[in-house]
C-alpha cells in the first residue's frame, strides 16, 4: 500500500514538472515572438530597398539624376523625395509599363539602372538582368546568334555618344524599343536570353557594330528601311 502511494506521489510530481516546463516554453516562444515584433520596428530603412515621398540621400539623388536626363524630371537634384520627385517618378512608370506608385521600389530602380539597396546587388548585376529582358522581349524565338545581337546593338548605343551612357537609359530611352510599348518587356525572361545577355557582355558582336535593327516585314517606317544594312540574322535586319 505504501509502496503504491509512493508511485502516486511520484506521478503527480511528474506531470507537475512536465506542465510547468510546457507552460515555460510556451512563454518563452511568446517572448521571442513580441522581441521579433519590436526588432521589425527598427529595422534600418535600406532593408525596405526602395525610395518614397519622405527619402533622402544618395539613391533619391541617383533617381532624379537619371529621371532629369531622361526628361522626366525637371526639378533640382537635391536627393530629396518631394512631390515633385514623386510625380516624376509616376510618370516614368506610366510611360515604361510599371505599376503607378510613385515609389521607387525593385522593379522601377532595376528600369532605372539604379541597384536596389537593400538587395545586395551591383550595378553590373542589374545591367545584366535588364539586358536579358530586354533580348528575350525583342528577340524571343531568333536564333541564338540574332538574340546576342540584339544585345550587342544596346552595348553598342551605350559606347555610342548620340544614346544615353547605360543600359537603362537605351533600354527605356522614348521610343527606342517596341517591347516596351507593347508591354513584352515585362514577360518572363527566356533561359536563352540571359545566355545572350552574358555573351554580348563578354564582347561578342554577331551585328558587326550595328546600332539600329529592324523586320522588315514589321516595320512599315521609311528612316529605318533607309538605313545601311550590314547584315541579316533571322527576322532582323541589323544596320548602321
Amino acid at each position: 500500500m505504501l509502496e503504491r502511494h509512493r508511485r502516486n506521489i511520484l506521478r503527480f510530481a511528474i506531470l507537475i514538472l512536465l506542465n510547468i516546463c510546457i507552460i515555460g516554453l510556451v512563454l518563452q516562444a511568446a517572448r521571442l515572438r513580441e522581441r521579433s515584433a519590436l526588432f521589425s520596428l527598427f529595422e534600418p530603412r535600406a532593408l525596405a530597398a526602395y525610395s518614397e515621398r519622405g527619402s533622402s540621400g544618395s539613391e533619391v539623388r541617383k533617381i532624379q539624376q537619371r529621371l532629369l536626363s531622361w526628361g522626366y524630371f525637371s526639378g533640382e537634384v537635391d536627393g530629396i523625395y518631394g512631390p515633385q520627385t514623386e510625380e516624376a517618378v509616376r510618370y516614368f512608370q506610366r510611360k515604361n509599363g510599371l505599376a503607378v506608385d510613385g515609389i521607387a521600389g525593385p522593379d522601377t530602380l532595376a528600369a532605372l539602372g539604379i541597384p536596389s539597396g537593400g538587395g545586395g546587388s551591383s550595378e553590373g548585376d542589374a545591367d545584366y538582368q535588364l539586358l536579358a529582358r530586354i533580348i528575350s522581349a525583342e528577340a524571343r524565338g531568333e536564333p541564338y546568334e540574332g538574340q546576342v545581337a540584339v544585345g550587342a546593338v544596346v552595348l553598342n548605343r551605350v559606347e555610342h555618344p548620340s544614346f544615353p551612357d547605360s543600359v537603362a537609359g537605351v533600354v527605356y530611352q522614348s521610343g527606342a524599343f517596341t517591347a516596351i510599348t507593347d508591354g513584352q518587356i515585362n514577360e518572363p525572361i527566356a533561359d536563352s536570353a540571359y545566355r545572350a545577355a552574358q555573351d554580348a557582355l563578354n564582347g561578342w558582336d554577331p551585328s558587326g557594330g550595328a546600332l539600329y535593327y529592324f523586320n522588315p516585314d514589321k516595320t512599315s517606317n521609311a528612316w529605318m528601311h533607309s538605313r545601311p544594312v550590314i547584315l541579316r540574322i533571322g527576322a532582323h535586319l541589323f544596320c548602321s
